[in-house]
């Protein structure tokens, strides 16, 4: 049985256990039907953007499997709780399919949670490694 969970914590714990081990339908169930969703970078890294439907959320992450190897490195350092924000900072190593290249990315993600599912998701990350690593 599958506990469904109902805390900023505990979704935020699920997010990043689903997320490990690919699940991505789980990983779709944490987030409500529109989501105030936003990963800042430059145009040749193919998921950067705005996102608000799960569709569109779906893509973002299927788009981390296509493009990237496997994780090299991925820690998560903290996780800061203030209410329905959480903010996890951490550290991950990828390399890209395409070129070949790795990038280091030292990374904080901050979530805002409503009703139980994820309602905002913004990521900030090494824009310009992931940049120079998709760069030919």
């Amino acid at each position: 049985m599958t506990v469904t969970p109902e805390t900023t914590r505990e979704i935020v714990d699920a997010f990043f256990a689903r997320f490990g081990s690919g699940d991505l339908p789980g990983l779709l169930d944490l987030f409500a039907d529109r989501v105030d969703f936003s990963v800042p970078g430059a145009p040749n890294v193919p998921w950067t953007g705005t996102r608000s439907t799960r569709d569109e959320i779906a893509e973002f992450f299927t788009l981390l499997g296509t493009e990237l190897t496997p994780a090299d490195e991925f820690t998560v350092n903290a996780t800061i709780l203030d209410g329905d924000h959480a903010v996890v900072t951490g550290r991950s190593r990828f390399g890209v399919l395409s070129t070949g290249k790795a990038f280091t990315n030292d990374f904080a993600l901050h979530f805002t949670v409503t009703d139980a599912r994820i309602s905002g998701y913004h990521m900030h990350e090494d824009s310009h490694a992931i940049s120079v690593a998709f760069t030919n």
